[in-house]
């Protein structure tokens, strides 16, 4: 890969898509950021940010307090009903420093994972808006939440992804070796997860950590992004941020998901936890990179990689883990160049 690859395939300094062929897709792209940036609750005043918001919680706690206890968009299930469907808690699926998820068979058929929120600090109504809030997000690429339970102890019931984490397929030898192409189609299904959170949903989602731990894959080996909403780890209330924050917050926020995207491609390629992604992000800005690219490849793969693909995905991992402020990189421009590189291979 010559100096001038990376110039040809994107255009560094006027950032247009990546090929000379999608040149002429860059104005629909840059007129589709630009609108859906508009959109961006971020980019109203801060006033009607916060009548906005009080009235969509007004909306959301009359719409909660039914009598019955039910969301609309998600099932109520109670204490007993968890531990039945648990067993007892007694399948368990992963242990961690995040907490405990244990596997769930509800005798309506469905086959969940649930999760404990550690946290109890919220109030009910708090604690109801934001379940429904994380109950209406819906893509394909994204692990749905099909339930909760409120009370003494508080549970999230998401779906049920037959084949585990990424991370289990890429680091366990045990596994079966993703070959190429279905790591390429993971990269499309995360990027594509992203850009719903960050474009179609209001207000914006951030709170999403992009790692191999949070991508479970279904029985298709369809990538679905997890642990993803409007509150942190502990359950705290973190939608206030996404709403009142402000064009440089957002912009830092999106910088940081983007680096999580450029780091999630390197291990997709290489098979290695990226532990020290300093030293990582280091080599892949220096210039005599090119000349391994083909010695960092996963030896799981063997040969069975498309030499023209490996170095796009190199030069987009190179691009998303840029440090300068003005070389900010979006992800549906990242988006469309990996699906344009997918129906390439196609032909």
């Amino acid at each position: 890969m010559d100096g001038g690859t990376e110039s040809k395939l994107i255009g560094l300094g006027s950032f247009p898509l990546f090929s000379s062929s999608s040149r002429r897709a860059a104005p629909a792209v840059s007129n589709l950021c630009r609108r859906s940036s508009a959109r961006n609750w971020c980019h109203r005043s801060g006033m009607e940010q916060r009548l906005l918001r009080r009235l969509k919680a007004s909306i959301l706690r009359l719409r909660c307090r039914s009598p019955s206890g039910t969301l609309p968009f998600v099932e109520n299930f109670t204490y007993k009903e968890i531990n039945k469907a648990t067993n007892g808690f007694g399948m368990i699926l992963e242990s961690g420093p995040q907490g405990t998820i244990y596997k769930a068979r509800f005798p309506n058929g469905l086959v969940g994972a649930v999760k404990r929120v550690r946290s109890q600090q919220l109030g009910k109504d708090t604690f109801f808006e934001n379940v429904q809030l994380l109950g209406r997000l819906h893509h394909r690429h994204l692990v749905r939440l099909k339930g909760f339970s409120e009370g003494k102890y508080r549970f999230l019931v998401f779906d049920y992804t037959e084949n585990g984490s990424l991370k289990d397929y890429l680091h366990d030898p045990l596994r079966t070796p993703l070959n190429w192409r279905t790591r390429l189609q993971i990269a499309i299904d995360v990027a594509a997860a992203l850009e719903y959170l960050q474009y179609f949903c209001d207000p914006p989602v951030y709170d999403v950590s992009v790692n191999s731990n949070n991508i479970l894959l279904d029985e298709n080996f369809v990538a679905k992004l997890s642990d993803v909403g409007f509150i942190d780890s502990d359950f705290n209330c973190s939608s206030e941020s996404n709403v009142t924050c402000s064009e440089d917050d957002t912009k830092q926020k999106h910088r940081r998901l983007v680096f999580q995207f450029g780091v999630l491609l390197l291990e997709l390629i290489t098979g290695q936890s990226l532990f020290n992604e300093a030293e990582i992000v280091q080599w892949i800005q220096e210039s005599r990179f090119a000349y391994s690219i083909h010695k960092m490849v996963d030896t799981d793969l063997g040969d069975s990689y498309d030499s023209k693909e490996l170095e796009s995905l190199l030069i987009i991992a190179r691009l998303c883990t840029k440090t300068e402020n003005d070389t900010l990189i979006s992800i549906p421009q990242i988006l469309r160049y990996l699906q344009g590189q997918l129906e390439h291979s196609a032909l």
